[in-house]
């Protein structure tokens, strides 16, 4: 069994993909062109954004944010510490210093009144300027925008949607990757919607953001290629990339994102009296990047790991190291009780194989291996 079977989804739509791979060799465009901008319209109508930028990654789309936002040295962003090192490594990298917010124990994301609390000390400490939150949509759930947005319409912060693992999620119908000032993804294999190689993108309705943003993915490009009127990067998707994703978009559309959610059903009506399973809010979509469940203690959850591992289903720990506690960020000072729920959850989570091609039987086996394990 795989955890994200990427080689059956391949074959399942190995037809459509070769040609697509085909077209761009035989068009020798391999960067740029009508390829990427083709799928940018199409990523945008789907989010339902005015924008869509595309870059070379994730952590790229969110660096780019900053940059365009001119985040630096002296400015505070806030960041779940219960999330992947990406989110808070863009903020450091651009200069500027990540504050950790402990999340809500139902959902894992983060938590608007503690967002609120480390908002108010930093502003009583005086050091930093807050600037930015980064909300994120933790294994394919959207954050709480209705409440973080008000934190930050009340401190004049600007948010940035981290929704890396939320692509085809939606609260009320908006979609993920259309909420705050800006939001980005991940097309990493093993998202929702990945490619064959790394990529990202940017959404956003502002026009003079998206400018900043098309000109800082490519060395700061300013009418043509060689007038160059800022500093920035170079962060491309490539064509064969883009004419990949093309294709597993309308997939994913299509039948893909029904799939998981089905999966998740199908997932709880097994485990639901065994463990805590993935608790969704009235009027959240989940596009589940992972399934994920809780146990008891770490103890428990490493023996089932390993019971898991003995029958051949694979699983996964995301994450076992809260964010304030990596090496990285030991210049920064932190209170290890202002993270009770991050610290219990990365002794406690486990994350079980997961994607829109998983049938009833796999589900069944893996759920009467955890239900007859725990009983």
């Amino acid at each position: 069994m795989e955890f994200r079977d990427l080689k059956l989804q391949y074959q399942k739509n190995k037809e459509a993909l070769d040609e697509a791979i085909l077209d761009v060799l035989t068009s020798g465009q391999y960067i740029g062109g009508k390829y990427v901008k083709d799928l940018e319209v199409q990523l945008a109508e789907y989010i339902g954004v005015k924008h869509c930028i595309t870059c070379a990654n994730g952590t790229d789309a969110l660096s780019l944010v900053l940059m365009a936002w001119d985040i630096k040295e002296g400015d505070a962003v806030f960041v779940p510490d219960f999330t992947f090192f990406a989110t808070g490594e863009v903020v450091s990298y651009n200069g500027a210093t990540p504050v950790f917010v402990d999340v809500d124990e139902r959902t894992f994301n983060l938590d608007p009144n503690k967002l609120l609390i480390a908002v108010e000390r930093v502003k009583r400490e005086g050091k930093l300027t807050p600037k930015v939150v980064i909300p994120v949509d933790l294994f394919g759930l959207p954050a709480d925008y209705e409440a973080i947005g008000k934190v930050a319409k009340e401190h004049n912060l600007l948010v940035l949607e981290d929704g890396a693992q939320g692509f085809g999620g939606h609260i009320n119908g908006q979609m993920a990757c259309s909420f705050g000032n800006a939001a980005t993804t991940s097309f990493f294999p093993a998202k929702p919607l990945g490619c064959y190689g790394d990529g990202g993108a940017i959404f956003t309705n502002n026009d003079q953001t998206a400018d900043i943003l098309r000109s800082l993915k490519t060395h700061g490009k300013g009418e043509s290629k060689y007038d160059n009127v800022r500093i920035g990067v170079n962060s491309r998707l490539d064509a064969i990339q883009a004419a990949i994703l093309q294709v597993k978009l309308k997939t994913f559309k299509e039948q893909e994102l029904e799939s998981v959610n089905r999966a998740f059903k199908l997932y709880n009506e097994r485990l639901i009296n065994v463990v805590e399973t993935p608790y969704i809010p009235k009027g959240f979509y989940s596009s589940f990047a992972q399934y994920t469940i809780k146990l008891k203690s770490i103890d428990q959850r490493n023996a089932l790991q390993k019971h898991l591992r003995l029958n051949d289903i694979p699983s996964m720990v995301y994450y076992n190291k809260p964010m304030h506690l990596q090496d990285a960020f030991k210049n920064l000072k932190y209170d290890d009780d202002d993270f009770v729920v991050t610290n219990n959850l990365c002794d406690t989570v486990l994350s079980l194989p997961m994607h829109p091609y998983l049938t009833e039987n796999d589900i069944e086996t893996v759920s009467n291996i955890i239900v007859n394990y725990l009983n």
